[in-house]
């Protein structure tokens, strides 16, 4: 059965190689003819090894063709090529220009990354009003962590005014969808009544997802919650266990923590 198994996974890896390359080649000859979604398809393709042999300069080179027809993917993709050096010199004033270019066509993760350039002031002056603009649009297209950062922005009156009801709900939209720190922040919203009607179950719920995708502050705050019983039933050893996870990545507060558990 093990055996049948293998070979069915191996029949998989067979054919979606096969599937890669087939696409690399048909790619290939449509981007040489300057279809500019096959440039960045095939930029794509050399980008992450698939159907060809893994190539940044070659991403590059076809992801710029494609980006210098105005498409604003490879647009977004050459500017991140740019902001993290692969490929081509680390440039972020050129990383600014490309995301600038998608973000103004609309594209959601360029509007996000713009807004996160103009929030740290990476190349471009600090501006976080201009962060919020950028956030708000790609923010409204779905984007989760655009959703956190509009929630961390009107939570702290950072480049809007501080609104802790508006903050909670973009972090409800963005922790549904899975972001981590929507849902930690989200916790801590429920667990201080800030925003929201104060609610351990609630916050203990959001403090438990971002805590199982290795966020040590909610790894900490669960702990604390199962140790003093506060929305769910008390249980020291469950909160040895959130304390010890939190501990591991170097969270102060649990490892303290722990270490009064000990005198006890």
């Amino acid at each position: 059965m093990k055996r049948k198994v293998l070979l069915f996974l191996g029949a998989i890896l067979i054919a979606s190689t096969t599937l890669f390359a087939q696409s690399a080649s048909d790619y290939i000859t449509k981007a040489n003819q300057g279809n500019a979604v096959a440039q960045d398809s095939l930029g794509l393709c050399y980008e992450n090894g698939w159907g060809v042999e893994k190539d940044y300069t070659q991403a590059v080179k076809w992801l710029r063709l494609s980006a210098e027809q105005d498409n604003a993917p490879a647009q977004f993709e050459l500017g991140f090529c740019y902001y993290i050096g692969q490929g081509v010199e680390k440039d972020d004033k050129e990383a600014i220009k490309w995301y600038t270019l998608a973000a103004e066509h609309g594209y959601a993760y360029a509007q996000y990354m713009l807004g996160f350039c103009y929030y740290i002031g990476q190349g471009v002056e600090k501006d976080t009003k201009e962060a919020v603009k950028w956030f708000r649009l790609s923010a409204n297209q779905d984007n989760a962590p655009a959703q956190y950062m509009l929630g961390f922005c009107y939570y702290n009156g950072q480049g809007v005014e501080k609104d802790v009801k508006e903050a909670v709900k973009w972090y409800t939209l963005s922790a549904k969808q899975g972001h981590e720190r929507a849902q930690y922040n989200l916790g801590l919203c429920y667990y201080n009544g800030c925003g929201v009607k104060q609610n351990y179950k609630e916050a203990v719920k959001w403090y438990t997802l971002a805590a199982n995708q290795g966020i040590a502050d909610a790894q900490c705050y669960l702990g604390f919650c199962y140790y003093n019983g506060q929305g769910v039933e008390k249980d020291t050893k469950e909160a040895i266990k959130w304390y010890t996870l939190a501990a591991e990545q170097g969270d102060e507060r649990a490892q303290f923590y722990l270490q009064e558990l000990t005198k006890e």
